[in-house]
């Protein structure tokens, strides 16, 4: 039988190990290192998985590794980390098995898994993380493999975007890093269980301020948000790992597992919290309805879409956390969903330009179908998933101190609608714009295939919502306890 212990290690560090030995094998073998890539984070999300499993019969699992100076290295598989961990491995899981197709028409392919296989491994590492020192480092590890992504074409132009999000989010993060010490100054521990109990609700001012721009940097909310749509001239794999699941959550997530499971901030912090997501979600979805470019529209889409995320865990009641959690999961399935219709998009018609695109429909019957019901969950169109977890943090909303802040979110609703309507109708409506989009066709089978799966989870975690909601009613109760 596995030892519990390695279950856990094994969810980290596959993706990790693969990617130090994936580009030496793919010199030998294109096909094995497809394989090997895949595998890793199959065999991620399989122990993610059984980790759910052990804590559904009541086993919490958990790992240390003693070293001096009270930096012990210790990951806590606690519903908080293993929701994430599935819903990342996940979606990063059908992502590359997408890349497949996608990238086999550019240079530098080994060099590309490695640094997937890092962020995926960082990503794992990052949510099951309870010592703040340890989750600052792979914080950082997912902040240099995602400079690497994003600057894959290594254009001029597309190295001073990746430069300007490692700056961003390492900038950030090293103001968090001096608010980890100084938490560690006052509470003579960095493991968040220790400060939770040493710190007693009492934390000062600047600690949250250092803390929370690192949050802020990382999901790309207002007024760090710039980084994000530049980095969409990333291939769009790498744009739907950064939006979907992976990179943007992990602020959010952080703030849950710190701002809200450990510290208790008082009220007039989580309405300047809101108030922050509220005024980034309006502003990020009025720069989408004026974009041209596809990427860039879903790009500050997900600016405006974390906004709602943020918005409910600053509500601090069941439904804004759960709602938050849900919202996480609908979202990620979706957005992923729409950068991979766009990634299909462009190298069929070589452009990102909607005004230079249309009737796509008739020549992408599988994309557009998937595109549609993608966009459909953001825009939070029943029964989809989108729609219940907007729904459970408007409600959230009504029975806290943040419903003064409902109807700027329902402004931002009705703008999002706006946008990815636009969005659909110029890309896939109407008639071509040009006789070689006449002659365009499907993408890959694999890829369509992808795309066609992340649609499906899209209306199945709608229509089955009561499913994972379950599990995530547990994990919000776990959080608020």
């Amino acid at each position: 039988m596995i030892n519990k212990e390695a279950i856990l290690l094994g969810a980290v560090f596959a993706p990790i190990a693969a990617a130090l030995v994936i580009a030496p094998i793919g010199r030998f073998s294109g096909r094995l290192r497809n394989f090997l890539s895949l595998a890793a984070v199959l065999l991620s999300l399989i122990c993610n998985l059984k980790l759910l499993f052990l804590l559904k019969s009541g086993q919490i699992v958990n790992f240390t590794l003693n070293f001096p100076l009270g930096l012990n290295f210790i990951l806590v598989a606690d519903g908080l980390a293993v929701f994430m961990a599935i819903v990342s491995s996940l979606i990063s899981a059908i992502i590359i098995w997408y890349s497949f197709t996608y990238i086999i028409h550019y240079p530098h392919q080994d060099e590309y898994y490695a640094w997937v296989l890092l962020f995926v491994g960082s990503m794992m590492g990052l949510v099951y993380s309870q010592h703040l020192i340890y989750l600052y480092i792979f914080w950082e590890l997912t902040a240099i493999s995602s400079y690497r992504l994003i600057g894959f074409f290594r254009k001029e132009s597309d190295l001073y975007k990746a430069d300007k999000a490692l700056l961003v989010t390492v900038g950030g993060a090293l103001l968090m890093l001096t608010g980890f010490i100084w938490l560690y100054s006052i509470s003579g521990s960095f493991e968040l269980p220790v400060i939770k109990e040493s710190l007693a609700g009492k934390i000062p001012f600047g600690v949250v301020a250092l803390i929370l721009a690192g949050i802020l940097a990382k999901s790309a909310i207002l007024p760090f948000h710039t980084w994000l749509p530049d980095a969409g001239i990333a291939p769009s794999p790498v744009t739907a790992l950064l939006h979907a699941a992976v990179l943007v959550k992990i602020g959010v997530f952080v703030f849950c597992r710190i701002f809200v499971a450990n510290i208790t901030l008082s009220n007039y912090w989580y309405f300047f919290i809101g108030s922050l997501a509220a005024l980034s979600t309006l502003v990020s979805a009025g720069m989408a309805f004026k974009e041209y470019d596809i990427k860039r529209i879903i790009a500050y889409s997900t600016v405006s879409q974390i906004g709602y995320i943020l918005f409910g865990f600053t509500c601090m009641n069941l439904w804004g956390v759960s709602g938050a959690l849900f919202y996480i999961l609908t979202h990620g399935l979706a957005k992923a969903g729409l950068f991979l219709c766009a990634g299909i998009i462009e190298q069929n018609t070589h452009t990102k330009d909607i005004r230079k695109l249309g009737g796509l429909r008739k020549n992408m019957p599988w994309t557009a179908v998937s595109f549609l019901i993608c966009a459909a969950s953001v825009m939070g169109i029943p029964p989809l998933g989108g729609f219940f977890g907007k729904f459970m943090l408007f409600s959230a909303a009504f029975n806290s101190q943040q419903r003064w802040l409902v109807p700027f979110f329902l402004v931002g609703a009705f703008i999002t609608m706006a946008y990815l309507i636009r969005l659909f109708n110029a890309v896939f409506m109407g008639e071509a714009s040009n006789h070689n989009l006449i002659k365009t066709k499907e993408g890959s089978r694999g890829m369509v295939l992808a795309v066609t799966l992340l649609a499906f989870l899209s209306l199945v975690s709608g229509i089955g919502a009561s499913f994972p909601l379950n599990f995530i009613s547990e994990v919000a109760k776990g959080i608020l306890k």
